[in-house]
């Protein structure tokens, strides 16, 4: 099955990254109108169980991104190479996050969420996973006062969490939230910085 892609060349990038022998990365806010074939054909797909909005109907999703789009504390992007959408990311912060109920959140902590799509041109999984998750974590980096990032995948999700740990995450507690129950995991700024260097230059 084919999956719609929105009309990206006149969004207005909020970050771009270039990763040496993957290409440039462009973060671009997500459209709830625009952008719900494409939302809703991601998270609906089997492979976007982890996601939690496997049931969820069309008008659900574009209630979902349409409150986000209105929140001054969370938001949602795509990440865009060659042109084409390849991930969804979400950025929080954990103190107006039910998140925050469930550890001690510290000053400067800043929480994300990441669904990719599909690789692009058939780059290695690897490669291409750890050069948008780089590009994303650039991007959090350009906000001095974000010291720590924090991610909570699903503790099943033993794919996501090794991804994490490849690119410098330190693994945390698993914790019980309403929806599943999910695996902490963390990255300092300076090992934030460390790994933006390291996969951006090689």
């Amino acid at each position: 099955m084919s999956i719609p892609s929105p009309d990206l060349s006149g969004r207005t990038p909020v970050h771009t990254h270039h990763v040496d022998g993957f290409g440039d990365v462009r973060l671009v806010p997500v459209d709830p109108d625009a952008d719900l074939d494409l939302l809703y054909a991601w998270v609906s797909e089997e492979r976007a169980a982890f996601w939690g909005m496997t049931g969820h109907t069309r008008e659900q999703v574009h209630e979902t991104y349409t409150f986000l789009d209105s929140l001054a504390t969370h938001h949602a992007f795509l990440a865009v190479l060659g042109g084409r959408p390849a991930a969804l990311f979400q950025t929080y912060e954990p103190e107006a996050d039910p998140l925050g109920e469930c550890y001690d959140v510290r000053p400067g902590d800043y929480g994300v969420h990441l669904l990719i799509g599909p690789a692009h041109g058939g780059r290695p999984v690897t490669n291409f996973s750890n050069g948008l998750i780089v590009a994303l974590i650039d991007y959090i980096l350009t906000d001095p006062g974000r010291r720590r990032i924090v991610v909570e995948p699903d503790a099943r999700n033993a794919k996501a969490i090794e991804r994490l740990r490849r690119v410098g995450f330190v693994l945390g507690p698993e914790i019980d939230k309403p929806e599943k129950r999910a695996r902490l995991a963390f990255l300092e700024r300076a090992d934030a910085e460390a790994a933006v260097k390291a996969v951006s230059h090689r």
